[in-house]
């Protein structure tokens, strides 16, 4: 009975949130042609939602609504529509291939238009009800950084830039860009404190990384970023964390009852327990899936993270490829690297560096820890198509390695417009945003500097419906609406078969004064 139920259950979370999202979609769409060809005078004989065989019907007026055997789509059928049709004289005011151009034309385009305006209402909602956005909260700070030799330190909050309040990292950003190369007073709090900081900085413009962004550049103070490691653990064999049963690549989420969201968390949350028992939580992966592990831990006296045999996870292996140069040569899951050539790493980048810079002559000696034993293993790198975390698939050398580096998802804050205008206008805003970004990202694959591995399909958006259903109804809710700005811009290319490739015609039409 327990089985049968959780297979409902799951069915329920796979399929009911694609059909809704796919319904509301096609609904909307449809919607659209059909209002403006009714405003029009032309008679709509079917208004369907999917296609194939009929499952449910009914007959209004000269309109049959319906909804069809294949959820993937659907369609409107206008009297007259079809090519080489007999229409009476006295039923052509009713075709809708007898309506001027303009108003075929805008019997077209209101089903892409209705898209449109649909994403505009959900974003609306969207922001009146609360909208998660980055906080404006450093994340790790690198004492070699620009940013750390301003002032900046790790968990800063970021309140206000020349005066301006900020209210998201977005916000933040968008100044930046503005007034980049002019030094400007920026106001942070230090995390966990009251402490107030004005600190004077310069940010600079750098070759923007994400390729779906229009802005080619963009302003950067170094090492500022929201981007922070999780506490992930690299563990020191025999160590005293080692004997109490804590593990390479275990991501604490407590210390007793206090949540650990960072790794710069750890030191001063466990330092504070000296002389006690604790109790540490941490996320265990066994291979297929992750458990909650409870691990009691006899705290001595101890100094530092390091006293306790817990460093970072940057240089440990979380996975070796089969049959890839490093699994060839020997190495292992959990293996600490310590040199790779002569460069002696302190963080994963410095490995990354060292491969991607192999000039294809000879080997790469690498020098692992594994068993408190150092072992040495000659590595010939092998060049490689990967696709990055932006999306661009770029060829490089590679040895098939990946480290227990695990980047914490950044601190988010609600932001909520109770002033629907206001409410409005931000909806307007991201629909607008959103919109360039499905834009560019057409042209970024028409210039290939995005991958075509990236562009996902039916089962990629019902994985995605799915996913956003069970984290909340707000994020299927954004889903929707990121979909509906999609098939705004997909319907308006001028392929025959979509609405732009009829609009295409007709524009052609209107400009010769002739159909074609």
């Amino acid at each position: 009975m327990n089985s049968l139920l959780d297979f409902l259950s799951q069915g329920f979370y796979s399929i009911f949130p694609f059909i809704i999202l796919l319904g509301f979609l096609i609904f909307v769409h449809e919607l659209g042609h059909f209002l403006v060809a009714k405003w029009c005078g032309v008679r709509v004989e079917v208004f369907s939602l999917g296609f194939g065989k009929k499952i449910l019907q009914k007959k209004v007026g000269a309109t049959t609504y319906c909804i069809s055997l294949i959820p993937l789509g659907g369609y409107v059928k206008m009297f007259g529509d079809e090519i080489g049709a007999e229409i009476s004289p006295s039923e052509k005011k009713f075709s809708f291939t007898h309506k001027n151009v303009w108003q075929r034309i805008a019997v077209v385009i209101a089903g892409p238009l209705m898209n449109f305006f649909f994403a505009i209402f959900i974003f609306t909602v969207i922001s009146m009800a609360g909208e998660e956005s980055r906080a404006p909260k450093a994340g790790d700070i690198t004492v070699d950084s620009l940013a750390h030799q301003n002032g900046f330190r790790s968990g800063d909050v970021i309140l206000n830039i020349d005066g301006k309040a900020v209210a998201t990292w977005d916000e933040f950003q968008d100044y930046l860009n503005q007034f980049h190369d002019k030094n400007l007073p920026i106001e942070v709090n230090r995390e966990g404190s009251a402490i107030r900081e004005i600190i004077h900085s310069t940010s600079t413009l750098k070759p923007n990384n994400n390729p779906l962004s229009a802005d080619n550049f963009i302003s950067e103070i170094e090492g500022l970023s929201y981007n922070s490691k999780a506490a992930v653990l690299g563990i020191i064999q025999n160590s005293l964390a080692d004997k109490n049963g804590l593990k390479i690549g275990d991501r604490i989420t407590k210390v007793n009852d206090r949540e650990i969201f960072y790794f710069r968390e750890l030191e001063a949350s466990i330092l504070a327990l000296q002389n006690q028992t604790i109790e540490i939580t941490v996320e265990r992966y066994n291979g297929k899936n992750s458990s909650l592990v409870k691990v009691p831990f006899q705290l001595g006296t101890i100094s530092s993270l390091a006293s306790l045999g817990i460093e970072s996870s940057d240089l440990y292996l979380s996975k070796v490829l089969e049959k890839s140069p490093a699994a060839e040569a020997g190495l292992q899951v959990n293996d600490r690297i310590l040199k790779v050539n002569s460069v002696v790493p302190a963080k994963w980048e410095d490995i990354l560096d060292t491969v991607k810079s192999y000039d294809g002559n000879g080997s790469l000696k690498i020098t692992v820890l594994r068993n408190l034993e150092e072992k040495v293993f000659e590595i010939t790198p092998k060049l490689t198509s990967q696709v990055t975390q932006q999306g661009i698939e770029e060829k490089r050398f590679t040895i098939g390695i990946s480290p227990w580096v695990i980047n914490a998802l950044p601190a988010t804050v609600k932001i909520s417009y109770s002033n629907p205008i206001k409410a409005l206008s931000r909806g307007y805003k991201r629909t607008i945003d959103m919109t360039v970004i499905t834009v560019v990202s057409f042209l970024r694959l028409i210039q290939n500097k995005i991958s075509p591995k990236n562009i996902g399909g039916v089962l990629s958006i019902g994985q995605a419906a799915s996913e956003t259903f069970r984290m909340s109804f707000l994020h299927f809710l954004q889903l929707m609406a990121i979909l509906s700005v999609n098939l705004f811009i997909l319907n308006l290319l001028p392929i025959p078969v979509l609405d732009g490739g009829h609009l295409l015609f007709y524009s052609i039409e209107a400009l010769r004064g002739a159909p074609l």
